[in-house]
């Protein structure tokens, strides 16, 4: 079972957007995903980009709802604006922030996908052929590892592939220590921060 917040029509499946303030589990989701690694980051934009419209019903109409000017990004002003509009009490801080974490390819604007991906339910994405899907965006050799390479030539894709974040993201990631990150190495990532475990990190 999930936490009785999880129920709320924000996040629950297949849930309608309301007019009510933003919930709190909306914007907790997006400041767990400013703590994330970018390859956790990149890899949540690969399958929010494969997700049904079912999936994502609510969360569309809510970008629709910040993007004021239907320009299809959301700008810092119109993030401020529709949060507050949407009852957030957040800082001026606080938004830039999650403007910064939310705007994966560092393009100062936050498009569909990206909001998508910072926004939606967590649980949604630990599907195991979400996960598979996403592995092998990276594993572009099909070798059933993502190599230190691949990791850099997606990354590097998006703007985001500073050698230093590269080495430091096989590090954490590669828990055997062999230079490259296999399939459950990559699972354990995903799912870390998501769920109650004793000890896990918040990636």
């Amino acid at each position: 079972m999930y936490p009785a917040y999880l129920e709320h029509p924000w996040i629950r499946e297949g849930g309608e957007a309301s007019d009510k303030p933003i919930d709190s589990a909306v914007l907790s989701r997006m400041k767990q995903f400013r703590a994330m690694n970018k390859l956790k980051k990149l890899a949540l934009k690969v399958i929010a980009e494969n997700l049904s419209q079912d999936e994502i019903q609510g969360l569309k109409q809510m970008f629709t709802n910040i993007d004021t000017d239907n320009s299809g990004t959301i700008t810092y002003e119109e993030l401020k604006t529709g949060l507050a509009r949407l009852g957030s009490k957040l800082t001026e801080a606080e938004v830039k922030q999650l403007m910064e974490a939310a705007d994966v390819d560092g393009d100062g604007t936050i498009d569909y996908i990206e909001f998508i991906t910072a926004t939606m339910h967590r649980h949604k994405l630990e599907r195991d052929e979400h996960l598979y899907k996403a592995f092998q965006y990276f594993d572009t050799d099909n070798s059933g590892f993502i190599t230190m390479d691949e990791l850099e030539s997606a990354m590097k894709n998006y703007g985001m592939g500073d050698e230093d974040t590269i080495k430091e993201i096989i590090s954490e990631v590669d828990t055997d220590n062999d230079g490259r990150i296999n399939y459950e190495e990559f699972c354990a990532m995903m799912r870390s921060g998501t769920q109650q475990q004793p000890g896990g990190k918040l990636f």
